[in-house]
């Protein structure tokens, strides 16, 4: 589904909002900045932005030739009105002002509503991936009905692709290992400073050449700053001692190495050979170029050896 394509996505989750508002014209800059380096691949999800994130993505769409883009959206979350009506401020992260709110609902009607409401958001005839989204608290009812529904609807040819996205290595294996999934976004576990992903899940996908994207490669930011202190972020909260020190071993040997943090965490994501596509969160045209860039980067192996032992803590930087 996705081999053959050029190794960078762009995650949309900033398309929504996340964090902080934007302008419609910085997210036009950045999609036209991604599809100028290359980039085919855009996910996005309900959940980001309480829609917006996927009513963007769709307008930016109709610029570009839909047979040339891979969509790829979730199910597992229904937006669904507020009993009262008001807009309400987003609890989940987005800086966005809303009537709606979450559902979770891996059920198989769940899975048709969701899917024909992302369909009406991004103004398409077609999604080309859909993955469920975040089962880790809901892995039976999800294995029993949301993917067997989406099963039925790549059968029936509605999509291409199915799989999964979550943050759980042990989640994605029981997809890999007890369903057909055709792609298994894994977010934040295969990095320099978290590679348990590579322990199991991505030889797993390899072997039953499961399409492989990887998410959250700067671990929510710590591994997006040059020089990580004790105000980073890791996995969307305070940076413990440990993890620090790992990470400012990692800057350090990218100094001498004459990369940057960011640049050597992104290259290291995309190199394993389960790895078909990484997906960058990028905010504006340069953050996708920086990203862009390290794709493209043919950084040699024993490099990239040596963070991935530093990332581990096994080593200093030297």
């Amino acid at each position: 589904m996705l081999s053959g394509t050029f190794p960078l996505g762009l995650g949309c989750a900033a398309l929504g909002n996340l964090y902080r508002e934007i302008t419609d014209d910085q997210a036009k800059e950045t999609f036209d900045a991604a599809w100028d380096a290359g980039v085919r691949l855009y996910d996005v999800a309900p959940h980001y932005g309480l829609g917006v994130a996927e009513r963007r993505l769709g307008e930016l769409l109709t610029a570009v030739p839909r047979d040339e883009v891979i969509v790829s959206t979730k199910v597992g979350r229904l937006l669904e009105p507020l009993a009262d009506g008001e807009s309400v401020l987003d609890t989940q992260g987005f800086a966005v002002s809303t009537n709606l709110h979450l559902v979770f609902d891996f059920s198989d009607d769940g899975v048709v509503r969701s899917l024909e409401s992302s369909l009406s958001r991004l103004d398409v005839d077609r999604i080309d991936v859909v993955l469920i989204h975040d089962p880790d608290d809901h892995v039976d009812q999800a294995l029993g009905e949301a993917y067997p529904a989406l099963e039925r609807l790549r059968t029936e040819k509605m999509v291409r692709a199915i799989g999964v996205g979550t943050n759980s290595s042990a989640v994605a294996e029981r997809f890999v290992r007890d369903s057909d999934i055709d792609v298994a976004l894994i977010a934040g576990r295969w990095t320099l400073l978290d590679q348990s992903a590579g322990e199991s899940l991505l030889p797993m996908c390899h072997e039953r050449r499961v399409d492989v994207m990887v998410g959250g490669v700067l671990n929510s930011g710590i591994l997006g700053n040059e020089h990580p202190d004790e105000s980073s972020t890791y996995n969307y909260r305070p940076v413990q001692p440990e993890v620090l020190t790992r990470a400012q071993a990692l800057a350090a040997a990218c100094a001498r190495h004459g990369i940057s943090l960011p640049h050597a965490a992104t290259a290291f994501a995309a190199r394993h050979p389960a790895v078909t596509a990484v997906l960058v969160g990028a905010r504006n045209a340069s953050e996708v170029q920086a990203a862009a860039d390290a794709i493209n980067d043919d950084l040699d192996q024993a490099t990239l050896d040596e963070l991935a032992a530093i990332g581990r803590g096994e080593t200093g930087p030297g």
